[in-house]
């Protein structure tokens, strides 16, 4: 009996296998790696070059790693899965994986970087692997589903 989660040789979206998923997991790391690259580097430029708050600088660098990694995932880490309009797909990364991204970053570099007055950029690292996990299974079931 053919494997329910694949429909002519492919992955079901909606049924993924063990494999599938670490497979998955592992492409949205990559963008993810290339993304917090991005964060850190536009971190840089906003607080120490432009010298914004660290607050602000954190907005806008998450901003930068979503848009980023956004296109990323649409071209590599879900081109599998069809979609009604890219621009759709992309306000929805932006709602979900992007506003949580946003609030999660900010929520946790106020405790951090505000409350405990750890390195601004040490904080950043800790508050986008803490986002990630969440933001991998909302991208699959909502953004990309």
């Amino acid at each position: 009996m053919a494997n329910a989660g694949y429909i002519a040789g492919k992955e079901h979206p909606r049924r993924s296998t063990f494999r599938g998923t670490a497979t998955r997991w592992l492409k949205f790391n990559a963008v993810g790696a290339m993304g917090i690259g991005v964060q850190l580097v536009a971190l840089i430029v906003l607080r120490s070059g432009l010298g914004l708050g660290y607050m602000l600088a954190t907005v806008l660098a998450v901003e930068a790693a979503v848009i980023h990694n956004y296109a990323w995932h649409e071209r590599y880490t879900w081109a599998d899965r069809e979609t009604e309009s890219s621009l759709a797909r992309f306000v929805r990364f932006n709602l979900t994986t992007g506003l949580f991204s946003i609030v999660g970053n900010v929520l946790l570099m106020k405790l951090l970087v505000g409350g405990l007055r750890m390195n601004y950029l040490a904080a950043n690292v800790l508050s986008i692997a803490t986002c990630s996990i969440v933001n991998f299974v909302v991208s699959d079931r909502v953004v990309f589903e």
